[in-house]
Protein backbone atom coordinates (compact mmCIF):
# COMPACT_ATOMS: atom_id res chain seq x y z
CA UNK A 1 0.00 0.00 0.00
CA UNK A 2 1.43 3.08 -0.96
CA UNK A 3 1.92 6.18 1.89
CA UNK A 4 -1.03 7.80 0.83
CA UNK A 5 -3.21 5.50 -0.44
CA UNK A 6 -6.64 4.52 1.26
CA UNK A 7 -6.83 0.95 1.99
CA UNK A 8 -9.58 -1.08 -0.76
CA UNK A 9 -10.38 -4.47 1.21
CA UNK A 10 -12.51 -2.63 3.69
CA UNK A 11 -16.06 -4.41 3.15
CA UNK A 12 -13.65 -7.73 1.40
CA UNK A 13 -12.36 -7.87 4.81
CA UNK A 14 -15.35 -7.65 6.51
CA UNK A 15 -17.43 -9.31 4.60
CA UNK A 16 -19.55 -11.99 5.82
CA UNK A 17 -18.78 -10.87 9.37
CA UNK A 18 -20.88 -9.85 12.20
CA UNK A 19 -19.04 -6.41 12.29
CA UNK A 20 -20.06 -6.30 8.23
CA UNK A 21 -23.94 -7.20 8.44
CA UNK A 22 -23.78 -4.62 11.49
CA UNK A 23 -22.58 -1.81 9.68
CA UNK A 24 -24.40 -2.19 6.57
CA UNK A 25 -27.46 -0.80 7.97
CA UNK A 26 -26.53 2.46 8.40
CA UNK A 27 -26.64 4.88 6.29
CA UNK A 28 -23.68 4.72 3.37
CA UNK A 29 -21.60 8.21 4.95
CA UNK A 30 -21.43 6.31 8.06
CA UNK A 31 -20.91 2.71 7.06
CA UNK A 32 -18.15 4.17 4.94
CA UNK A 33 -16.71 5.74 8.40
CA UNK A 34 -16.54 2.61 9.91
CA UNK A 35 -15.41 0.63 7.57
CA UNK A 36 -12.03 3.07 7.55
CA UNK A 37 -12.05 2.43 11.37
CA UNK A 38 -12.10 -1.01 10.76
CA UNK A 39 -8.93 -0.81 8.01
CA UNK A 40 -7.16 0.71 10.62
CA UNK A 41 -7.40 -1.86 13.26
CA UNK A 42 -6.63 -4.29 10.78
CA UNK A 43 -3.93 -2.49 9.54
CA UNK A 44 -2.54 -1.74 12.62
CA UNK A 45 -3.54 -5.59 13.94
CA UNK A 46 -1.88 -6.96 10.76
CA UNK A 47 1.77 -5.45 12.17
CA UNK A 48 1.27 -6.14 15.27
CA UNK A 49 0.92 -10.09 14.12
CA UNK A 50 2.73 -10.12 11.05
CA UNK A 51 4.97 -7.00 10.89
CA UNK A 52 8.71 -9.03 10.71
CA UNK A 53 10.90 -8.71 13.59
CA UNK A 54 9.82 -7.25 17.05
CA UNK A 55 11.98 -4.24 15.87
CA UNK A 56 9.85 -4.11 12.06
CA UNK A 57 6.92 -4.11 14.11
CA UNK A 58 7.69 -1.48 16.43
CA UNK A 59 8.80 0.68 13.60
CA UNK A 60 5.46 0.01 11.82
CA UNK A 61 3.28 0.63 14.77
CA UNK A 62 5.26 4.19 15.58
CA UNK A 63 5.06 5.40 11.99
CA UNK A 64 1.32 4.88 12.12
CA UNK A 65 1.49 7.11 15.48
CA UNK A 66 3.09 9.77 13.67
CA UNK A 67 0.68 9.81 10.98
CA UNK A 68 -2.17 9.83 12.80
CA UNK A 69 -0.50 12.88 14.24
CA UNK A 70 0.22 14.58 11.39
CA UNK A 71 -3.24 13.89 10.59
CA UNK A 72 -4.84 15.67 14.18
CA UNK A 73 -1.80 18.59 13.09
CA UNK A 74 -3.81 19.41 9.49
CA UNK A 75 -0.33 18.07 8.20
CA UNK A 76 -0.02 15.12 4.96
CA UNK A 77 -1.33 12.27 7.12
CA UNK A 78 0.65 9.26 4.95
CA UNK A 79 -0.48 6.04 5.75
CA UNK A 80 -3.76 7.99 7.55
CA UNK A 81 -4.47 10.56 5.24
CA UNK A 82 -8.32 7.94 3.95
CA UNK A 83 -9.04 8.86 7.92
CA UNK A 84 -9.26 12.44 7.10
CA UNK A 85 -12.73 13.23 5.93
CA UNK A 86 -14.13 11.10 8.46
CA UNK A 87 -12.43 12.54 11.25
CA UNK A 88 -13.14 15.96 9.81
CA UNK A 89 -17.14 14.88 9.66
CA UNK A 90 -17.28 12.85 12.90
CA UNK A 91 -14.78 13.77 15.38
CA UNK A 92 -13.41 11.17 16.90
CA UNK A 93 -10.69 11.78 19.02
CA UNK A 94 -7.16 11.25 18.14
CA UNK A 95 -6.38 9.81 21.92
CA UNK A 96 -8.63 7.15 20.97
CA UNK A 97 -6.90 5.98 17.66
CA UNK A 98 -3.12 6.40 19.88
CA UNK A 99 -5.10 3.80 22.18
CA UNK A 100 -5.66 1.93 19.51
CA UNK A 101 -2.13 1.41 18.13
CA UNK A 102 -0.52 1.21 21.69
CA UNK A 103 -3.15 -1.98 22.39
CA UNK A 104 -1.64 -3.44 19.33
CA UNK A 105 1.94 -2.99 20.35
CA UNK A 106 0.87 -4.74 23.97
CA UNK A 107 0.93 -7.69 21.69
CA UNK A 108 4.97 -7.37 20.42
CA UNK A 109 7.59 -8.92 21.52
CA UNK A 110 6.56 -11.68 24.90
CA UNK A 111 3.12 -10.27 24.19
CA UNK A 112 0.39 -10.55 26.33
CA UNK A 113 0.32 -13.75 28.58
CA UNK A 114 -1.32 -14.09 31.72
CA UNK A 115 -1.75 -10.42 32.89
CA UNK A 116 -2.96 -10.12 35.92
CA UNK A 117 -6.48 -8.18 35.89
CA UNK A 118 -5.39 -4.41 35.78
CA UNK A 119 -3.01 -5.47 32.98
CA UNK A 120 -5.91 -7.59 30.97
CA UNK A 121 -8.40 -4.58 31.76
CA UNK A 122 -6.11 -1.94 30.01
CA UNK A 123 -5.41 -4.21 27.12
CA UNK A 124 -9.03 -4.76 26.24
CA UNK A 125 -9.71 -1.11 26.57
CA UNK A 126 -7.25 -0.07 24.20
CA UNK A 127 -8.31 -2.64 21.68
CA UNK A 128 -11.55 -2.70 22.03
CA UNK A 129 -13.21 0.14 24.14
CA UNK A 130 -10.84 2.26 22.00
CA UNK A 131 -12.64 1.23 19.29
CA UNK A 132 -16.17 1.80 20.39
CA UNK A 133 -14.83 5.53 21.60
CA UNK A 134 -13.82 6.07 17.84
CA UNK A 135 -17.19 4.36 16.61
CA UNK A 136 -19.62 6.18 18.55
CA UNK A 137 -19.72 9.69 17.11
CA UNK A 138 -20.58 7.97 13.90
CA UNK A 139 -24.01 6.23 15.35
CA UNK A 140 -24.82 9.30 16.59
CA UNK A 141 -24.69 9.09 20.72
CA UNK A 142 -23.60 11.80 22.62
CA UNK A 143 -20.18 11.58 24.16
CA UNK A 144 -21.26 10.43 27.58
CA UNK A 145 -23.56 8.13 26.54
CA UNK A 146 -20.72 7.21 24.22
CA UNK A 147 -18.16 6.63 26.41
CA UNK A 148 -19.75 4.86 28.70
CA UNK A 149 -21.31 2.30 25.83
CA UNK A 150 -18.12 2.05 24.50
CA UNK A 151 -16.34 1.10 27.99
CA UNK A 152 -18.85 -2.10 28.43
CA UNK A 153 -19.50 -3.08 25.39
CA UNK A 154 -16.03 -3.21 23.90
CA UNK A 155 -15.25 -4.91 27.24
CA UNK A 156 -17.90 -7.34 26.63
CA UNK A 157 -16.89 -8.22 22.77
CA UNK A 158 -13.22 -8.39 23.89
CA UNK A 159 -13.71 -10.93 26.66
CA UNK A 160 -15.63 -12.92 24.62
CA UNK A 161 -13.32 -12.87 21.47
CA UNK A 162 -10.85 -14.38 24.54
CA UNK A 163 -13.07 -17.28 25.65
CA UNK A 164 -13.57 -18.12 21.93
CA UNK A 165 -9.86 -17.79 20.66
CA UNK A 166 -7.93 -19.44 23.69
CA UNK A 167 -6.39 -22.11 21.10
CA UNK A 168 -5.53 -20.11 17.69
CA UNK A 169 -4.38 -17.35 20.75
CA UNK A 170 -1.93 -20.03 22.04
CA UNK A 171 -0.74 -21.64 18.87
CA UNK A 172 1.65 -18.05 18.75
CA UNK A 173 2.02 -18.16 22.79
CA UNK A 174 -0.55 -15.65 24.04
CA UNK A 175 -2.86 -16.44 26.50
CA UNK A 176 -5.17 -13.18 27.70
CA UNK A 177 -6.54 -15.25 30.47
CA UNK A 178 -6.11 -13.23 33.97
CA UNK A 179 -3.21 -14.18 36.19
CA UNK A 180 -5.63 -14.12 39.37
CA UNK A 181 -8.25 -16.71 37.84
CA UNK A 182 -5.20 -18.88 36.77
CA UNK A 183 -3.81 -18.98 40.65
CA UNK A 184 -7.30 -19.21 42.43
CA UNK A 185 -8.08 -22.36 40.01
CA UNK A 186 -5.09 -24.48 41.31
CA UNK A 187 -3.72 -24.65 37.87
CA UNK A 188 -0.41 -26.09 38.38
CA UNK A 189 0.76 -25.52 34.18
CA UNK A 190 3.85 -22.69 33.89
CA UNK A 191 1.86 -19.89 33.28
CA UNK A 192 4.31 -18.77 30.57
CA UNK A 193 3.19 -21.81 28.58
CA UNK A 194 -0.17 -21.11 26.87
CA UNK A 195 -0.61 -24.34 25.66
CA UNK A 196 -0.04 -26.32 29.24
CA UNK A 197 -2.45 -23.86 30.40
CA UNK A 198 -5.39 -25.00 28.07
CA UNK A 199 -4.25 -28.30 29.09
CA UNK A 200 -5.28 -28.04 32.49
CA UNK A 201 -8.45 -30.24 33.59
CA UNK A 202 -9.79 -26.10 36.14
CA UNK A 203 -9.25 -24.58 32.69
CA UNK A 204 -13.38 -24.59 32.90
CA UNK A 205 -13.85 -22.78 36.27
CA UNK A 206 -11.48 -19.65 34.87
CA UNK A 207 -13.16 -19.45 31.74
CA UNK A 208 -16.51 -19.22 33.79
CA UNK A 209 -15.23 -16.20 35.87
CA UNK A 210 -14.03 -14.22 32.42
CA UNK A 211 -17.33 -15.36 31.02
CA UNK A 212 -18.99 -13.92 34.08
CA UNK A 213 -17.51 -10.62 33.94
CA UNK A 214 -18.30 -10.61 30.31
CA UNK A 215 -21.74 -10.66 31.25
CA UNK A 216 -21.95 -7.97 33.64
CA UNK A 217 -20.48 -5.21 31.00
CA UNK A 218 -23.22 -6.93 28.42
CA UNK A 219 -25.72 -6.17 30.80
CA UNK A 220 -24.65 -2.85 31.52
CA UNK A 221 -24.36 -2.02 27.63
CA UNK A 222 -27.96 -3.45 27.09
CA UNK A 223 -28.70 -1.00 30.15
CA UNK A 224 -27.36 2.00 28.16
CA UNK A 225 -28.32 1.07 24.55
CA UNK A 226 -32.11 0.75 26.29
CA UNK A 227 -31.71 4.70 27.17
CA UNK A 228 -30.56 5.79 23.85
CA UNK A 229 -31.78 7.16 20.97
CA UNK A 230 -32.92 3.72 18.61
CA UNK A 231 -31.55 5.22 15.51
CA UNK A 232 -28.08 5.89 17.05
CA UNK A 233 -27.81 1.73 18.56
CA UNK A 234 -28.88 -0.20 16.03
CA UNK A 235 -25.78 -1.28 14.95
CA UNK A 236 -23.94 -1.66 18.50
CA UNK A 237 -27.13 -3.57 19.00
CA UNK A 238 -26.25 -6.12 16.74
CA UNK A 239 -23.00 -6.68 17.71
CA UNK A 240 -23.76 -7.13 21.38
CA UNK A 241 -25.99 -9.77 20.09
CA UNK A 242 -23.89 -11.77 17.69
CA UNK A 243 -21.38 -11.74 20.72
CA UNK A 244 -23.58 -12.49 23.70
CA UNK A 245 -24.78 -15.31 21.31
CA UNK A 246 -21.20 -16.73 21.09
CA UNK A 247 -20.94 -16.23 24.90
CA UNK A 248 -23.89 -18.31 25.48
CA UNK A 249 -22.81 -20.92 23.66
CA UNK A 250 -19.73 -21.48 24.87
CA UNK A 251 -21.09 -21.04 28.09
CA UNK A 252 -23.34 -23.83 27.16
CA UNK A 253 -20.39 -26.12 25.93
CA UNK A 254 -17.70 -25.71 28.48
CA UNK A 255 -13.95 -25.12 28.24
CA UNK A 256 -12.92 -28.98 28.50
CA UNK A 257 -10.38 -29.89 25.63
CA UNK A 258 -10.98 -30.43 22.96
CA UNK A 259 -12.56 -27.46 22.01
CA UNK A 260 -15.39 -26.74 19.61
CA UNK A 261 -14.95 -23.37 18.27
CA UNK A 262 -18.12 -21.35 18.55
CA UNK A 263 -19.10 -18.54 15.62
CA UNK A 264 -22.02 -16.44 15.24
CA UNK A 265 -25.43 -18.11 14.77
CA UNK A 266 -26.35 -16.62 11.81
CA UNK A 267 -30.07 -17.25 12.44
CA UNK A 268 -29.71 -15.55 15.24
CA UNK A 269 -28.22 -12.57 14.03
CA UNK A 270 -31.14 -12.45 11.09
CA UNK A 271 -33.41 -11.91 13.84
CA UNK A 272 -31.22 -9.15 15.95
CA UNK A 273 -31.36 -7.55 12.51
CA UNK A 274 -34.81 -7.84 11.63
CA UNK A 275 -35.93 -6.62 15.48
CA UNK A 276 -33.14 -3.91 15.89
CA UNK A 277 -32.02 -3.38 12.10
CA UNK A 278 -35.24 -1.25 10.50
CA UNK A 279 -36.60 1.74 12.19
Amino acid sequence: MSATAEPATSAAKASGSSFYTAMKILPAEKRDAMYAIYDFCREVDDIADEGGTDEERHAGLERWRQDVHALYAGKPAGLAEFLRPHVERYGPREEDFIAVIDGMEMDVGAGVVAPDWKTLDLYVDRVASAVGRLSTPIFGLDEAAGTELAHHLGRALQLTNILRDLDEDASIGRLYLPREELEKAGIKADLQNPVAVLADPALDAVCRAVAARAELHFREADRIMGSAPRAAVKAPRLMGVAYHGVLKRLLAQGWAAPRKRVGVNKLGLIGAYLRYGVV
